[in-house]
């Protein structure tokens, strides 16, 4: 076990006592993980320069592709598995996908791409998004994804705002049994990106390269990687707030590598050999935290389509059948597990699995439960939390600990957690706060796109307490050195671990006839979270114009910002300037302590949604 290796080399007596030395040694630690973990590269002399979280600079001297990385190791391992929704499957070997990323690259290189160029894709969960993902990486482009069930509007939201210069998706895909075509989607998002010169398309297209005839011309080439700096961008990554368009998040490849392969390999135990898959899509953070487990060289799985079709326990089966010994699912789908009283363990072999990591939302204790129960008392159920801003975890599964149901074990290496008062002060262990991170690390953004003077990405996370990386979460620090996670801080929605901005579906629900208000918040519901949209309606709400409401969400946006209710409401609370309070509503749906709502110009609204909120959880 490479963490117990890490606390036995420094003669430590626990995780405890190595994680007070990491963050009070951080070139130290940082730069033994470039060893421990295998990264390919010149790490350079200096381990950092400069100080605090908005001038340090990580491995300043480094040179080296973190493609090179993913790509280490015996020739003829299976690397990448890949299961459709109706089951066929297909694996791809180190030496096939060597061959695979090196004519991906050239057919780049051979469309004009080159370093700091923006290429994007908007397609399933499949094994050519990690190639196409790898070529850009190796010549230096920075890769932007996007999963098929976004809408063309969040699509252009999002891509419009980089400028990618090659685009792939796919001309259909499948979910929950369904067939989506996306042919007349395409042409809508490519005539809103003029910077698109080259459209590859994953399945039957005209008038545009298929993947296969794109990469044709240029298979049997060697792959060339370009050396570059540790902080070279490789990753941008979206992050939507409560107004405006979705934030552009630009993250270092050097940064992310390292970051997430700390985790792996030091916190959650994945080893080389390990088969490792995490129930995701390419619009989620997690898709780029599964492709780096390449770098731990382990054989990554990917399913695509949904978890639950044919039926609630397909994941199961395919853990089985591939012997898992990694399975990644969000805390939802482990409760609609419980719920549905699936006992896998009865009567199917998984006894490679060692662990299951739950994200997205908080896991309960009777989740962690129901794995000891009905999978394996032997499985440790390892809750992780941290998201898009830094591709990575804030906390996460220690190896080394005890697992404590309903808890987070511990903070990552390399990063001081905890918890604060509104003041600044710490809060004592069992009392709500802010979670924040006091040391800087590697996977802290380098910028947002466009955001040219720095002031957004300090806004978004240096000012609420200056010096610190404020994450925007509730939690609580617990008596065994854990964490609970309790609830996003500001009105932004999180669905299944995706962030979704307001703003992105009142631009939808504001469009669609009869609607003429809209505020969506998120409600605690039965151990997870649901979202309720309140709208004013010029007539009565009706089953049609719910349904109408749905549709658009679904169709313009994603099935993410469809609501689990909507429901008429009498008026929305404004300040006097007009602005929604949505974070009032938020607090008084979650049960939370209510704000100061002395700035609210119509304040007789908010008894009817304290009524709402009594009745709703009743």
């Amino acid at each position: 076990m490479l963490m117990q290796a890490l606390i036995d080399r420094h003669a430590f007596a626990n995780f405890r006592e190595l994680h007070a030395w990491s963050i009070g040694n951080p070139d130290l630690f940082w730069a033994e993980a470039w060893v421990d973990l295998g990264i390919v590269g010149d790490p350079g002399v200096r381990k950092s320069e400069g100080s605090g979280f908005e001038e340090k600079r990580w491995f300043p001297d480094a040179t080296l592709n973190i493609v090179e990385t993913l790509l280490a190791g015996e020739p003829d391992d299976e690397v990448i598995v890949s299961v459709s929704e109706n089951r066929s499957r297909s694996a791809v070997t180190r030496s096939e996908l060597i061959a695979e990323v090196a004519a991906c690259a050239s057919a780049l290189r051979d469309c004009g791409v080159s370093k700091g160029d923006r290429v994007a894709a908007w397609t399933p969960n499949v094994v050519e998004t990690v190639i196409f993902a790898l070529g850009a990486l190796s010549i230096g482009a920075v890769v932007s994804t996007a999963s098929t069930d976004f809408g063309p509007a969040a699509l252009i939201d999002r891509f419009g705002q980089i400028e990618p210069t090659v685009l792939l998706v796919a001309s259909n895909y499948q979910y929950g049994g369904k067939n989506f075509t996306l042919t007349a989607a395409i042409d809508e998002v490519t005539r809103s990106l003029p910077s698109v010169s080259t459209v590859v398309v994953l399945g039957r297209s005209k008038g545009h390269s298929s993947w296969e005839s794109w990469l044709a011309p240029h298979r049997g080439v060697p792959l060339r990687v370009e050396a570059l700096p540790f902080d070279h961008p490789g990753f941008i990554l979206f992050s939507s707030g409560t107004t405006g368009r979705p934030k552009c998040i630009v993250h270092s490849a050097g940064g992310v590598l390292l970051k997430v392969l700390s985790e792996q390999g030091y916190h959650l135990d994945v080893k080389p050999g390990d088969r490792v898959m995490y129930m995701t899509t390419c619009g989620w953070m997690m898709w780029n935290w599964l492709v780096c487990a390449l770098g731990r060289r382990a054989t990554i799985v990917l399913v695509d389509g949904s978890p639950g079709y044919p039926t609630v326990d397909r994941l199961w089966g395919i853990a089985e059948e591939e012997r898992l010994t990694f399975l990644g699912v969000s805390a939802a789908l482990i409760d609609v597990w419980r719920r549905e009283g699936l006992r896998p363990g009865d009567s199917l072999d998984l006894g490679s699995l060692r662990t299951i990591a739950s994200t997205g939302s908080p896991l309960a204790a009777s989740g962690y439960d129901w794995v000891s129960r009905e999978i394996s008392p032997r499985v440790s159920v390892a809750s992780i939390a941290g998201g898009t801003d830094l591709c990575g975890c804030l906390v996460l599964g220690v190896a080394t600990e005890v697992v404590v149901p309903g808890e987070i074990q511990g903070p990552a290496l390399g990063l001081d957690v905890t918890v604060l008062r509104s003041d600044g002060t710490t809060a004592p262990n069992g009392e709500d706060g802010e979670l924040v991170c006091r040391t800087p690390f590697p996977s802290v953004p380098i910028r947002f796109w466009g955001d040219t003077d720095g002031f957004r990405r300090h806004d978004a996370y240096f000012t609420r307490f200056p010096g610190l990386w404020a994450h925007g979460d509730f939690a609580r620090r617990t008596v065994t050195g854990g964490f609970e996670i309790l609830g996003r801080l500001d009105a932004t929605l999180n669905v299944k671990g995706v962030r979704i901005g307001t703003a992105e579906i009142y631009r939808v629900v504001l469009a669609v006839p009869g609607v003429v208000g809209a505020m969506a918040v998120e409600q605690p519901f039965h151990d997870d979270s649901r979202i309720v949209l309140f709208v004013i309606t010029d007539e009565a709400l009706t089953e049609e114009l719910e349904e109408r409401i749905r549709m658009m969400l679904r169709t313009q946006a994603s099935p993410r910002h469809v609501p689990t209710l909507i429901v008429s409401a009498p008026g929305l609370p404004m300040t006097r300037s007009g602005k929604l309070m949505e974070l009032a509503i938020a607090d008084i749906v979650s049960g939370r302590a209510e704000r100061d709502t002395s700035s609210v110009s119509n304040p007789e609204v908010l008894d009817w949604f304290r009524s709402w909120a009594t009745a709703s959880t009743a």
